[in-house]
């Protein structure tokens, strides 16, 4: 049985994967790009890239600010941007899935719990029928500089990960499984590293993004924790970033990036069940 000490903050979790982590390199060819970000909602958010910060403003002028960013490509044509955006108050996790082959984008828009929303107990929130994660997450969709129009996003939730029993080496010494169990649920555990014999089953959405390239997004209850991947099956990577906060309290964040060299264990096909 795990005891309460078994379980760590995102920022022990950040030093624990950061030595000698398979992180993708930070891409300089953003710098100087621009694209309008035209919402399938009707929002149009154009974004500017220098070397260190991602700049944008709403055509209604109701939204801009700047911030550091992370970019990387797991495949050509297609960025992964990821930043941090502080309005009226609130810290959100902004990630962008820039597809430049498709002219289209999606958007996951994370937020953590507050401390009353994270104190509420599991068995409170499961008799009121409310989600067990406190962590909340939105995904938007929309074409890059050109008019939305229906259609125009290929992204698309997606079952065709179910079943598949994968392991990702994040670094030397972080090694986790994951089996995705069905379109809401998957579970994980650490076969090695500072998480090592953890394991348990949370809420996740998957997306297809090109052929055997899907967007893979999990909200974990018992640390309040975002996080999001790109899996390529292909070349068998992933990359991505782990979100929540850095120590036992709510005024610290953690965002930090992952990405691992990944491997198929099994595939369970459940038939007609």
């Amino acid at each position: 049985m795990s005891t309460s000490k078994d379980w760590i903050t995102v920022g022990d979790l950040a030093d624990g994967f950061a030595a000698h982590a398979f992180i993708l390199p930070n891409l300089a060819t953003l710098a100087g790009q621009r694209f309008t970000l035209n919402f399938a909602n009707g929002w149009q958010i154009p974004h500017h890239f220098d070397a260190e910060q991602v700049h944008w403003a709403a055509a209604d002028g109701h939204s801009s600010g700047s911030a550091a960013y992370r970019a990387t490509s797991i495949r050509e044509g297609l960025y992964l941007v990821d930043f941090l955006k502080h309005e009226h108050g609130q810290a959100y996790s902004i990630s962008l899935v820039l597809d430049t082959a498709s002219q289209s984008f999606t958007t996951v828009i994370g937020q953590l719990p507050d401390a009353a929303t994270a104190d509420e107990g599991l068995y409170t929130k499961a008799l009121n029928g409310k989600p067990l994660t406190g962590v909340c997450v939105d995904f938007l969709h929309g074409s890059l500089d050109r008019p939305w129009q229906t259609g125009a996003c290929p992204h698309a939730p997606t079952d065709e990960l179910v079943g598949i029993r994968n392991r990702y080496r994040y670094s030397p010494t972080e090694v986790y499984e994951h089996i995705y169990l069905n379109r809401q649920y998957y579970t994980w555990q650490c076969l090695k590293g500072v998480e090592a014999d953890l394991c348990d089953t949370d809420r996740c959405d998957y997306y297809k993004i090109a052929d055997q390239l899907y967007l893979f997004v999990w909200r974990e209850k018992i640390i309040p924790t975002l996080g999001l991947v790109l899996i390529d099956l292909l070349q068998h990577r992933s990359d991505g970033k782990i979100f929540g906060y850095a120590n036992g309290g709510f005024d610290e964040l953690s965002n930090f990036p992952v990405s691992s060299y990944c491997d198929l264990l099994n595939h369970t096909d459940h038939g007609d069940e």
